[in-house]
């Protein structure tokens, strides 16, 4: 199996992505007699940071509960599997369709969550799109305007739960794509392959308690706390 990816092929190392997108240190391998090999990151920012958009409430059971679920998850299914020990993050991830519905869900959960919390920013440390990532967006979707509704459609009409993703494709260009579950543009069985820039988790713990059954709305308030920096970052660590 061709573990490593490589430019010329997919536009982005996929294996290196982990690392590439500042998750090292909760994606990195680990070392063969430590069964914990994952931690849940802390969050950036206070937990009643981004409220009106997320609340305090939300942000507690999501971060603390639901995504240390998936860490506790995916070290449960690694110890059962010695093949898994030592593997990174990244490693698993690229994958994943050989993997067991247990790792698959568990480290697409962690990585997804990780990634997550730091394209969200309180207000004053949301930053500008840089200019690079502005003109791309222009290039590829028209305008911003435009590419925010082709993303908030994507996310609205993901069926049940998933993640919406703006990623640089095989090809270096940007595109707007969508995963069931847990499942990311890194994986192997990902209909889209490529590098995430921006991500937004459609599953409704991340919008339920505030906004009850209106998936578009939390979609079209997200932009609010959008933290650009990270995300211009982001597709600057991707070219």
């Amino acid at each position: 199996m061709d573990m490593l990816l490589t430019r010329r092929q997919t536009g982005v190392s996929l294996l290196a992505a982990a690392t590439i997108m500042g998750l090292g240190r909760y994606g990195g391998a680990a070392h063969a007699q430590d069964s914990a090999a994952f931690t849940l990151p802390d969050l950036p920012y206070p937990i009643d940071a981004l409220e009106p958009v997320i609340n305090a409430e939300t942000m507690e059971l999501h971060h603390g509960k639901h995504h240390q679920g998936y860490v506790n998850g995916l070290n449960k299914a690694i110890e059962a599997d010695s093949a898994l020990q030592g593997l990174s993050l990244g490693q698993i991830l690229v994958q994943a369709g050989t993997q067991s519905d247990a790792v698959r869900n568990n480290a697409g959960g962690h990585w997804n969550h990780s990634l997550y919390w730091r394209l969200m920013a309180p207000e004053g440390q949301r930053g500008e799109v840089s200019p690079e990532l502005a003109q791309a967006i222009d290039s590829a979707f028209g305008s911003m305007e435009a590419f925010r509704e082709a993303f908030e459609a994507a996310g609205a009409s993901r069926f049940g739960s998933g993640w919406v993703w703006l990623i640089v494709d095989m090809a270096g260009q940007l595109q707007i794509t969508s995963t069931p579950n847990q499942d990311n543009p890194l994986m192997d069985v990902a209909e889209i392959r490529g590098m995430p820039v921006l991500g937004n988790d459609v599953w409704e713990h991340a919008y339920y308690l505030t906004y009850r059954n209106r998936r578009g709305e939390y979609l079209s308030k997200w932009w609010d706390v959008v933290n650009w920096t990270a995300v211009s970052e982001n597709y600057a660590k991707a070219l």
